[in-house]
């Protein structure tokens, strides 16, 4: 985890204490949108455990093993559609930019979401 002063890896623009920080240590995302952003910074953050319990009961896997050389440096969140907070669906279009010692790439994803009681989940995405 990071200080709660420092800049929330999402680039939010918000300290991570304001921003995934809470939703990481179990508060519930607002939108989907806010969610994709606090499982992105998972990911740059190697919080797989948050991954898991973020993500739908009928599509997570049992496991989830993260690359420790994969850095994900910067996320841009392209589209939303729906995912508000008094909606039940939602999805979020994104490029993650990522880097390891001998390779760079990006991942563009449409990212599937459901709230179900208040809490959401990511589902599924299809990757461009």
């Amino acid at each position: 985890m990071l200080p709660d002063d420092q800049r929330c890896p999402c680039l939010s623009g918000n300290p991570y204490g304001e921003c995934c920080g809470p939703l990481h240590a179990g508060a519930a995302a607002p939108t989907a949108e806010r969610l994709m952003r606090s499982r992105f910074s998972a990911f740059a953050l190697g919080l797989p455990e948050y991954l898991l319990r973020s993500w739908h009961p009928t599509t997570r896997p049992d496991e989830l093993m993260l690359d420790p050389a994969q850095r994900w440096t910067r996320l841009d969140i392209v589209a939303t559609r729906s995912g508000g907070p008094f909606d039940s669906a939602g999805q979020v279009t994104f490029r993650a930019w990522w880097r390891t010692d001998d390779d760079r790439g990006t991942l563009e994803e449409t990212s599937e979401f459901v709230r179900e009681q208040g809490q959401w989940y990511y589902v599924d995405g299809v990757v461009s």
